[in-house]
């Protein structure tokens, strides 16, 4: 986890992490079987077809996992800025690594009238925090800290790495379902040769199940993703000894969105996953469309930071 730091690991939610990862593993060996039984009853060739998959995915995530702050950054139109350009915002990152004991990221601000921050690389050693002006001009000092303390917690509990390793089963699923998609509009059933009947049995089945396991692979990385920003929110909140600032930055920010313009909201999107709080309009309480979301809800993610302050409040009596 976060070995070279001093950002607490939370049990609870590391349980529950591992549990959704050991979940995902499970649902790669019924992949790996299902695939194997394809091959076996109809033709060889799928093998190729899922080693082909395999390989592009891997490429795929390799990729993000070493450019990721680098596409980043790109996306949401950043640049990376100087102690001299921004020292009030290098203090707050200086301080916060003391405070960890973790090398320091490199700082960047994203000309955005959308209030957020996110941090991202593939170690600590290799990290980027970005925020944007907007959240500069709205937040205090203090609410700001909270916020870059539970990005940088993102850093040391190696979460691009983490949420890299998990997605890579759903890269190769999404794969297969346009290769097999793609290869049922391009001709894989025409004709009345027995092999061009099988290939085309061949690519429903391998559409089929690449289509459960994505979905199902789908809803347990929003799970873990979710988790992930709660042990963010605890971890962040203890190193500072604030969960009021982080809380009312929550507030704030959540509460700005709703007078963000769609259009804005639309085009920022892609960075939903990296960012402190989702670009978009709040789900309703209970909402289904809570399950599909990369965030907890607001009222879960205060409930936890009260947790947290109780938990201080113990410490401190």
């Amino acid at each position: 986890m976060a070995a070279r730091t001093r950002y607490a690991p939370d049990r609870g939610l590391t349980v529950r992490m591992t549990a959704t990862m050991f979940l995902l593993g499970l649902v790669f060996v019924a992949f790996v079987a299902a695939i194997i039984g394809i091959g076996t009853a109809y033709h060889a060739s799928s093998a190729a077809i899922v080693l082909f998959a395999v390989v592009l995915g891997g490429g795929f995530a390799i990729g993000s996992l070493f450019y990721s702050d680098k596409i980043a950054l790109r996306t949401a139109g950043a640049r990376e800025v100087t102690p001299q350009e921004a020292p009030e915002l290098h203090g707050i990152v200086d301080r916060l690594c003391a405070l960890a004991d973790m090398p320091k990221p490199r700082v960047a601000i994203a000309q955005s009238n959308i209030p957020n921050a996110f941090a991202t690389g593939r170690n600590a050693d290799n990290a980027v925090l970005c925020v944007t002006t907007d959240i500069m001009r709205r937040l205090t000092p203090q609410e700001l800290e909270g916020v870059i303390a539970h990005e940088m917690s993102h850093v040391a509990h190696k979460d691009v790495q983490v949420m890299t390793a998990a997605s890579f089963l759903a890269i190769i699923a999404a794969l297969l379902i346009r290769i097999a998609f793609y290869g049922e509009l391009f001709g894989g059933g025409r004709g009345r040769g027995g092999n061009n009947q099988n290939t085309a049995i061949i690519m429903f089945a391998l559409m089929a199940v690449s289509i459960v396991v994505y979905a199902v692979s789908f809803l347990l990385i929003r799970m873990l993703s979710r988790y992930r920003e709660l042990s963010a929110d605890r971890s962040g909140a203890l190193l500072t000894g604030q969960p009021s600032a982080l809380k009312s930055a929550l507030v704030k920010v959540s509460g700005d969105m709703a007078r963000i313009p769609t259009q804005d909201l639309r085009t920022a999107q892609p960075m939903n996953a990296f960012f402190f709080a989702p670009a978009m309009r709040l789900a309703p309480k209970g909402s289904l469309a809570n399950i599909f979301s990369t965030h907890p809800s607001l009222e879960r993610r205060l409930a936890e930071l009260d947790k947290v302050q109780a938990q201080l409040n113990r410490r401190a009596g």
